[in-house]
């Protein structure tokens, strides 16, 4: 087992920690409340829904969709970057939930261009990262297959929480948050996304979460404690988890080697009402897996670093 899994407690009912409050957290939490309003002036988030409720309903046309999208998304992957793939052969023909470790918006991206395109994988992910570009929009409009999540950043929870220490400059934007930031934490929100779910795999596809449930900050490193969804979906649906191992796409240029290493599929018994507990032991079990294909010592290459700042920034 990998050595560098670090010791402190994996319970989900630890405290939150937020980021320290600085003029980044402050702008990036602006950033957010900028996306959310555009999704809901525009309603992409519901759009985007219907349009994912409606593909689990045509299985014919996946296939083509399937095919297009993993075409273009390959060519330009491949126009950029070198490749390196580990053990796809782990990957059956069978519904699985793809489970990789996080380091880069461009993460998803990657493992869609090297997995074949049948069975179709939906990637499950935030919808204001998804869709705050118009390239981004347009793009998953046409091709389909996400599943977007409504949710609110640390950013904005430690703005709310500095607005609350009595943080008077942040009064109004704290507010804003408060009124116009969806949660999505909802019953009727979490019942569409497990309706949505439960379909997906009636119709033998397959899904991308990405456990951590945001970026990590290193290579090598997972940003703990990983998030239930990934294991609950799990549980109930009796899917396996195949853990991923992103390498190389925290720092992006071109023509850098990324590597995409594949583990063992991971079985549990079928559990309609997971217990904390039951929970509690796939979280660690997945967090193991993802930690051994992972490297240990990982060394940024010595080498030109052609756009780095273009491809680093291109998906946020």
């Amino acid at each position: 087992m990998n050595s560098n899994i670090p010791f402190q407690s994996q319970s989900n009912n630890q405290p939150l920690v937020l980021p320290p409050l600085t003029p980044e957290t402050i702008k990036r939490a602006r950033e957010g409340l900028e996306a959310a309003r555009l999704l809901n002036a525009e309603g992409i988030v519901q759009k985007s829904l219907y349009q994912t409720e409606a593909l689990t309903q045509e299985k014919s046309d996946l296939k083509r969709r399937g095919w297009i999208r993993w075409l273009c998304i390959r060519t330009i992957i491949h126009s950029l970057f070198r490749v390196k793939v580990e053990h796809l052969d782990r990957l059956s023909s069978q519904p699985v939930i793809i489970a990789p470790n996080h380091l880069s918006h461009i993460d998803p991206f990657l493992i869609l261009s090297e997995i074949p395109y049948q069975p179709y994988y939906y990637i499950l992910g935030d919808a204001r990262t998804l869709y705050n570009k118009f390239w981004k929009r347009v793009f998953l409009r046409y091709s389909g297959g996400t599943i977007p999540i409504e949710r609110i950043w640390k950013e904005e929870l430690a703005v709310l929480e500095a607005a609350k220490a009595g943080e008077e400059h942040l009064t109004e934007l704290a507010a804003a948050i408060e009124q116009e930031v969806p949660k999505g934490n909802s019953i009727q929100s979490l019942r569409r996304l497990e309706r949505i779910v439960q379909g997906i795999f009636a119709q033998n596809q397959g899904i991308i979460m990405f456990p951590e449930g945001r970026l990590g900050f290193q290579e090598g490193e997972l940003f703990l404690p990983l998030k239930r969804g990934t294991v609950i979906y799990a549980l109930k649906t009796g899917v396996p988890i195949l853990p991923v191992g992103i390498i190389g796409t925290k720092n992006l240029y071109l023509y850098k080697e990324l590597t995409l290493r594949f583990g063992e599929p991971l079985r549990f018994p079928k559990i309609n009402r997971p217990q904390p507990k039951d929970i509690q032991i796939v979280l660690e079990t997945l967090q193991a897996a993802i930690y051994d294909l992972l490297p240990q010592n990982y060394q940024e290459p010595d080498e030109l670093k052609l756009f780095r700042n273009f491809l680093n920034h291109m998906l946020w």
